[in-house]
């Protein structure tokens, strides 16, 4: 059992296990799937200020922490005891592409040649991490909601503004990948 556990699961596993937390949150809890308002309960419990944004009953959210501590806690769990000690497979394609910008580590999931604490103090390292994570933030909550909450909860639940930000963040990604992360990587900075 540990050993299956050890490789990444099959879609038609690991999808419809993803899948079936919606209508389980839905059913005994009226709740909705969504990982970025938890922030914004933080926020809300911890700064206590006239910010209109943050003046809600947050304790009435608590079991979102809960659920989000949860996924801290098992990702904790399956790096520390349930890592597969294999080479990460990646596409050779990929692979040589990669290697032009000079990223050649697949030991972990994110490449350690640009995402570091040495990296950061670079301007190509700021902007992938600091400007890059910024950002991601910034859209999760224009959009009123991050990729989890949108395209897992809102299209399962066919609200049509869940569409809408599943269409712009699928594009956003696609134009990052393959046209402005290049250009950043290439930087000799």
């Amino acid at each position: 059992m540990i050993e299956f556990l050890k490789h990444p699961w099959p879609w038609y596993i690991a999808g419809p296990l993803i899948g079936l937390t919606v209508p389980v949150l839905l059913i005994f809890g009226n709740k909705s799937f969504g990982i970025s308002s938890s922030l914004r309960h933080i926020c809300a419990s911890c700064l206590p200020s006239d910010i209109p944004f943050f003046k809600y009953d947050w304790k009435k959210e608590m079991w979102n922490l809960f659920f989000v501590f949860g996924i801290f806690i098992g990702g904790a769990i399956a790096a520390n005891f349930l890592a597969n000690p294999a080479m990460i497979e990646v596409n050779l394609k990929l692979t040589a592409e990669l290697e032009r910008y000079g990223i050649t580590d697949y030991k972990n999931l994110i490449p350690e040649d640009i995402m570091n604490w040495k990296s950061l103090l670079t301007l190509k390292g700021f902007i992938i991490i600091a400007v890059g994570g910024f950002l991601v933030g910034f859209g999760a909550r224009y959009a009123g909601g991050c990729t989890s909450g949108h395209a897992i909860m809102g299209l399962s639940s066919l609200q049509w503004p869940s569409l809408i930000a599943t269409i712009f963040f699928m594009t956003g990604g696609f134009i990052m990948v393959n046209f402005i992360l290049p250009l950043i990587l290439s930087l000799k900075i």
